[in-house]
């Protein structure tokens, strides 16, 4: 069925089309394309599922929660890093390249077999955070409504929110208000991690010792936390040299390479980020019941 971030998708290609040619101030057209897009998604979201309620109530909590269904990315994270795993161990590398490159923004024609585990590894990582833990946060905050927000933002900063030339200045608030939005939940996602940690068959002391050390080797503000966390809970080290759009990135290493980055560490990682996924949202039910009892309130 159509998904939401699609629309917000083909709204931002618009508009960034749109702005561009009628706004001289990048910056400013930035700001706007954010307040536009976040607008759009929360408002839709709130109308519909008021509208739905005041009609038939039972059709508003159906909808209420397919839209918050289509906030979590587990499964879909699981789909497709298992398609780039899949062609790895049948020896095709060729596909593994190509798969990769629909899920992480590094260069993929380049990459050998274990550049591809690592890149796997690391994206399965991050995305934990923005794209499961982060929901579920703003779910638990605000219901459909305001992870639909959130969802708005992550998708714009996937879009536009790059520091090369093109985006430098336009992408600029999108960029940090993404940094502000995951914050928390990026904290939060590397305790899950530590926590997980044992019951993945992967080492709670590690990860707990390489979050401290490393979780601020990584350029994002956020992203260092769960890699540092899952570097350390799977005993490997990622980071490293990667290429962009045909520019060289070297990173910073983070974790130590006790273990090869391979199909197992790939397999473990899905682990930690399943178990993270329960624990979350089992501290997200028990939170919002200590809040707000039975009563329940999608808008």
């Amino acid at each position: 069925m159509p998904h939401p971030v699609v629309a917000i998708g083909r709204l931002i290609c618009v508009l960034d089309r749109e702005l561009r040619l009628n706004w001289l101030n990048e910056r400013l057209a930035g700001v706007l394309l954010l307040l536009a897009v976040v607008l759009y998604a929360a408002g839709a979201t709130w109308l519909l599922l008021k509208t739905l309620t005041m009609l038939m109530p039972l059709a508003g909590w159906i909808v209420a929660i397919i839209l918050s269904y289509t906030c979590l990315a587990a499964r879909s994270l699981h789909k497709e890093s298992s398609r780039v795993a899949s062609a790895l161990m049948d020896g095709d590398l060729h596909a593994a390249r190509h798969y990769l490159s629909h899920i992480v923004g590094r260069d993929t024609d380049q990459l050998d077999e274990p550049d591809i585990w690592r890149a796997l590894v690391e994206t399965v990582a991050e995305n934990t955070s923005d794209g499961i833990i982060a929901p579920l946060f703003w779910l638990t905050i605000g219901g459909p409504v305001t992870a639909m927000a959130y969802k708005a933002v992550s998708t714009l900063d996937s879009m536009v929110g790059y520091r090369n030339e093109r985006y430098l200045m336009f992408g600029w608030a999108s960029a940090r208000m993404d940094d502000l939005l995951n914050f928390v939940p990026a904290r939060l996602t590397a305790l899950l991690l530590i926590v997980a940690a044992p019951f993945a068959g992967c080492s709670l002391s590690g990860a707990a010792r390489i979050a401290l050390r490393d979780r601020l080797k990584h350029p994002s503000p956020n992203s260092g936390y769960p890699e540092a966390a899952a570097a350390g809970a799977l005993g490997i080290r990622l980071g490293g040299a990667s290429s962009y759009n045909g520019v060289s990135s070297c990173k910073e290493y983070i974790g130590n390479q006790q273990n090869p980055i391979d199909e197992h560490a790939y397999h473990r990682m899905i682990k930690l980020m399943y178990i993270s996924t329960l624990l979350m949202a089992a501290a997200c039910m028990l939170s919002a019941f200590y809040l707000r009892g039975f009563r329940v309130q999608f808008v």
